[in-house]
């Protein structure tokens, strides 16, 4: 271990792999062709960019066709909904959607509703859970999309997308899911999902920032929200970010190979923190699902005290709160006061997310410096 702190902050970015930087190399140094040209510069970049769509591909199990290049997880998000809604149509006006979605999903829906589309947002249950039974009533004829997110962000909840299709299929509305925080963790697979659209971000699987993708089953409506060449079918305007989608590809080729394993053993560490929190914080809570949820990701409320002053107060950490930070004080998480929680539970949560390059003894470290930081807190 050197001098930084730990890093459980996966779930805000993750470090690139090193495979993933020696793949983009010499996309940055040598082969700087545009891939629509049609010499040998462009056809080698072009070549790199369907390589990378295949790869893409092959983790989502579906066809390379399907996969859309972005600048990210927020402008795939936002290119699903507003792109779905853009689409000629039969005049359907209305969205389904949760009220614990990231801001890349709500605030589309939020212009659709300023625009005059109606927009429900079902609530989760206790544990973060979208239940399809309470889905069902607001599954409607003139529903147009239901867009649930696959993973939670902060609390690693994992959503029954597929039941949610089913219900909006049953309907004749389309689906979307932002599986940023589940791909490359979990196995997500389109076909098992049921989802017409899904949205991936590079950087949440040790892929650069400022890349991702959206994949867009064949036959679904969806217009540009961008204006301008025909790239990405015309769908995504714009020249290609080669070594950054050279980057994306590999990263999914790589978590493709051990993603099981990995997923196992992350499990084993993130449940051996709990573990060691559960005995040395009297009336920690732990918030989300306990069973249906990321493996990474341990969501904890300390008692009596706010996240942020338990993070300050154990600098060996690298940690985050849900809780919005302003001018006067902190707001509680919104996902977890839509779960709930009273505002003061919600101030004392810490988001723990751990990743490839965590280790035995970091989670150890970890565990015993957020239990001294609390009881200092409270002994204060």
């Amino acid at each position: 271990m050197n001098g930084d702190p730990i890093y459980l902050d996966h779930n805000a970015t993750t470090p690139i792999r090193p495979e993933v930087v020696d793949a983009m190399l010499p996309y940055l140094r040598e082969h700087f062709g545009n891939p629509s040209s049609g010499h040998v510069y462009g056809r080698r970049a072009h070549e790199a960019v369907e390589r990378a769509r295949a790869q893409v591909a092959t983790l989502l199990g579906c066809e390379p066709a399907e996969v859309l290049f972005t600048s990210g997880g927020t402008e795939a998000n936002n290119l699903a909904i507003l792109g779905a809604a853009g689409a000629p149509g039969d005049g359907r006006r209305h969205v389904l959607t949760s009220t614990v979605e990231h801001p890349a999903t709500a605030r589309p829906c939020d212009r659709l509703e300023r625009s005059g589309w109606e927009i429900t947002r079902v609530p989760v249950d206790p544990e973060g859970w979208v239940r399809p039974e309470d889905a069902r009533p607001f599954v409607r004829g003139d529903t147009a999309l239901v867009t649930v997110m696959l993973a939670n962000n902060e609390t690693g909840t994992l959503m029954p997308i597929r039941a949610l299709a089913d219900l909006a299929h049953e309907k004749g509305a389309r689906v979307h899911t932002d599986a940023a925080q589940a791909v490359g963790k979990v196995p997500v697979g389109v076909d098992d999902l049921g989802v017409d659209l899904l949205s991936v971000a590079g950087h949440k699987l040790y892929a650069p920032k400022g890349v991702g993708a959206l994949y867009v089953r064949n036959g679904t409506p969806i217009g540009p929200v961008l204006l301008g060449a025909g790239h990405e079918r015309g769908l995504r305007p714009g020249t290609e970010n080669v070594p950054y989608i050279v980057g994306l590809g590999v990263a999914c080729e790589l978590a493709r190979l051990d993603l099981e394993a990995e997923a196992v053993r992350v499990r084993g560490l993130r449940d051996a923190l709990w573990e060691g929190l559960r005995v040395g914080v009297p009336g920690i809570r732990r918030n989300g699902h306990p069973t249906a949820r990321l493996p990474n990701t341990l969501n904890v409320s300390f008692p009596g005290v706010r996240g942020s002053t338990v993070l300050a107060a154990a600098p060996e950490v690298a940690a985050s709160t849900g809780s919005a930070c302003h001018e006067g004080g902190e707001s509680p998480s919104g996902v977890l006061v839509a779960m709930g929680l009273d505002p003061a539970t919600a101030l004392g949560a810490v988001r723990l997310s751990l990743g490839r390059g965590t280790t035995g003894e970091e989670v150890e470290v970890a565990s015993r410096a957020l239990v001294r930081a609390w009881h200092d807190i409270r002994g204060r």
